[in-house]
């Protein structure tokens, strides 16, 4: 392991409240930074683009804790991470492995697939806004759970096969399992209850098999291929928290700097902007996931500036802090301007673990916010002098709630 820990090193602060603050100190401070994570665990936090993208594509850095950790023997119990950190699943493989794991699931997420979903997506979120549409003028109600939420769950529950009866429990702990601020006994409890509804999941499509994921997944294959029961659970959490989490946040922060920036608003509506545009300006400045944990160092890695990363080390790269690099972006990196011409970003991952639901994440994104602003054009913050408090994680990254007002009540 590094020599580096035996020196004071920041602490990242498990709730996130000013994540992007954060991040732009320790971009400062050198290409990887030393830093402590939730229950004592420390890492190397890479903040700056072009070292994330270096290192996602490197060979010499791998996401399969159990050969490439030394560390993993020591971490506390209940440590708040590890629910993500050490899923069993395709997403913590390495190489040839990673690539055989992923080739099973990538089909179902292939663009021309999700884009045959588009009539489903359409009509959820139409009969959602039409429930928003119909709240009296001047009331306000809080868009992420109104829209965002249920238009995401009700779209990868769909996919995955998930029975109405489990849709709400299920939801409710992929969310509690994020919150990487709670204390050890609280943390232990969140993970024995996800883990309770998955099996509740598998158990149910067993049972009931059908025309979705959950059953593809569930399915005889050959000897060579086979999963065992935790690794089926690890894999239907990866898909559906990655599926439901990376939505949500990106839909609820779309909203925010549409409504936050009415001028912007104002040349999407004239046709001076591009749906496009819009998105990929939000992910670039508020990408859906912040820290994804880890990786890990197969060999000795010379990163400059007088870095070395040994051997096993773990590394933590904060993928929404990436695309606010002033290294990339020097033009006002922190504002939202959708008419910049270069919008590069790491939002949803690079290299071969890119993430798989990207595509569906940008039409659920396009569908159920130009739904919501076509239909209700006086669409307006509730609290436009307050900024939306953030979600308390360090892997996800998006506003707790947003509350808008639908119909603002005419002046009397």
């Amino acid at each position: 392991m590094s020599t580096e820990p035996v020196r004071r090193c920041p602490v990242l602060d498990p709730t996130a409240r000013a994540g992007h603050a954060e991040a732009a100190a320790l971009r400062a401070r050198g290409p990887a930074v030393w830093v402590e994570l939730p229950g004592g665990v420390r890492a190397w936090s890479i903040t700056r683009y072009h070292v994330a993208q270096a290192l996602t594509t490197d060979p010499r850095v791998s996401r399969d804790f159990r050969r490439h950790w030394p560390g993993l023997a020591e971490l506390p119990e209940g440590w708040p991470l590890a629910s993500v950190a050490l899923q069993q699943n395709f997403a913590n493989t390495y190489g040839a492995e990673h690539r055989r794991l992923r080739a099973r699931v990538a089909p179902s997420f292939a663009p021309r697939r999700v884009e045959s979903m588009r009539p489903q997506v359409q009509a959820t979120a139409d009969r959602l806004v039409d429930a928003l549409a119909a709240i009296p003028p001047g009331e306000s109600v809080d868009v992420r759970r109104a829209l965002s939420l249920p238009l995401t769950m009700t779209v990868i529950c769909d996919l995955f096969g998930v029975p109405d009866g489990l849709r709400a429990g299920l939801g409710t702990a992929i969310d509690a399992i994020l919150d990487t601020g709670i204390e050890v006994a609280e943390a232990i409890a969140r993970q024995h209850e996800l883990q309770a509804r998955l099996v509740e999941l598998m158990k149910y499509k067993r049972e009931h098999p059908g025309a979705d994921l959950t059953s593809d997944l569930l399915a005889p294959v050959a000897e060579e291929e086979q999963s065992s029961e935790q690794q089926l659970i690890d894999s239907l959490f990866l898909m559906l928290g990655a599926g439901y989490e990376t939505s949500v946040n990106l839909i609820t922060s779309v909203l925010s700097e549409l409504l936050s920036h009415p001028e912007q608003l104002a040349r999407l509506r004239e046709g001076l902007l591009d749906w496009s545009d819009v998105i990929e300006e939000t992910l670039r400045l508020e990408g859906p996931v912040m820290y994804l944990p880890l990786r890990y160092a197969v060999e000795d890695i010379e990163l400059g500036e007088g870095v070395l990363i040994r051997r096993g080390d773990p590394i933590i790269i904060a993928f929404a802090a990436a695309g606010r690099d002033p290294a990339v972006h020097p033009d006002a990196p922190d504002t939202f301007d959708p008419t910049r011409a270069d919008k590069a970003h790491l939002a949803f991952g690079y290299g071969p673990h890119f993430c798989l639901g990207a595509h569906l994440a940008r039409l659920e994104t396009r569908i159920a916010v130009s739904t919501l602003l076509d239909r209700l054009p006086r669409l307006a913050l509730a609290h436009p002098e307050q900024p939306p408090p953030p979600i308390p994680s360090l892997v996800v990254n998006g506003p707790t709630r947003l509350d808008v007002i639908p119909t603002p009540a005419v002046p009397t």
